[in-house]
């Protein structure tokens, strides 16, 4: 499936990014950055693969698979502390942080003739609900979510995967959705088409106090309240919502230590002094700082050696930050 490691020759670096299911942000900014170097780097190749998510990327890489991976906080928290999906099937292997691509902000939209107005409806129970693919970073932490807040055991759980679940939608199979955008500017792909073939029948629903309360007593979650963003139909009108509730989820490249320095480094450069090309290939690139590169970034957890470096060049190192070690330097 994956090239393990960064292959390394005289033309350079190539490095193969675990990048989660079509249609995904990770795909997309996977996609981007893969034309950024082909467009402005004579040092790095980026190729992209698909997966079954940021939680099984985990497993990917423990299992050499892949070196460099898309993974959120929360599932690689969860990865550490042997928590969740983890508990049972916990991994040996760890990568090293790189830089944030990604801020994911999930919501509910429920279909006409549910009768669901707010989240307070989906506690008492008895609908379908999609919670997003198993496997996925952000079906990890709305799992956590729904569960902390009394949801998950009232409903029946649909478990489709992304590709799926646009054709369960158009059947009427399904009553409520979690489904999610990128740094506010679009949806992902998948929700995109779920979007389309719902036929103009979704709508956003109201957070009452309790669900906002959940989720900001997750510490992998941050709480964002704005209009619904992406939509092709109009989500705001059935319930006069102005802003709605998201949980959002970042993501960042992670890299083990067989990627060279080098490789990371120049990652990181490609983004950061060429985001403007990224963009064309994903809308919802971020406008990439140092700043906002780190903001993934966990105290704990090392940082990549390239990482380290591109930082400290940017004087955007912070001291009580931990710097890896790399097999080839």
């Amino acid at each position: 499936m994956g090239l393990a490691g960064c292959l390394g020759d005289d033309n350079g670096h190539t490095i193969t990014i675990a990048g989660t299911s079509s249609g995904s942000a990770s795909q997309a900014a996977g996609q981007a950055l893969a034309r950024g170097a082909n467009e402005h780097s004579d040092e790095l190749t980026v190729d992209v693969q698909e997966t079954e998510g940021w939680t099984a990327n985990l497993y990917e890489f423990d299992e050499g698979e892949f070196s460099t991976i898309s993974v959120d906080n929360n599932s690689w928290a969860a990865a550490l502390n042997e928590e969740e999906d983890f508990a049972d099937e916990p991994v040996d292997d760890l990568p090293m942080q790189g830089f944030m691509f990604t801020s994911l902000e999930m919501h509910w939209v429920a279909m006409d003739g549910s009768g669901i107005e707010s989240t307070a409806d989906l506690r008492d129970g008895g609908y379908t609900i999609y919670p997003i693919e198993p496997g996925f970073g952000t079906r990890l932490l709305t799992e956590q979510l729904l569960r902390e807040d009394g949801i998950w055991d009232e409903n029946d759980i649909n478990n489709e995967d992304t590709d799926d679940i646009p054709g369960a939608v158009e059947e009427g199979r399904v009553d409520a959705l979690a489904l999610y955008g990128s740094n506010g500017i679009e949806l992902a792909g998948w929700c995109q088409e779920v979007d389309v073939r719902s036929d103009g029948q979704l709508y956003a629903i109201e957070s009452d106090d309790q669900f906002v309360e959940s989720i900001e007593s997750m510490d992998g979650a941050a709480h964002v309240q704005q209009e619904p963003y992406g939509y092709e139909q109009d989500v705001q009108d059935e319930l006069g919502l102005d802003e709605i509730d998201f949980w959002a989820l970042q993501g960042q490249w992670a890299f083990g230590p067989d990627v060279h320095p080098d490789a990371v480094y120049e990652a990181a450069r490609v983004a950061y002094d060429h985001h403007d090309t990224l963009r064309e290939s994903d809308p919802t690139t971020l406008e990439y700082t140092p700043e906002v590169m780190t903001e993934s970034i966990m105290p704990d957890v090392e940082v990549h050696p390239g990482m380290a470096e591109f930082l400290r060049e940017h004087d955007a190192w912070d001291d009580d930050w931990t710097e890896g070690e790399a097999d080839a330097e």
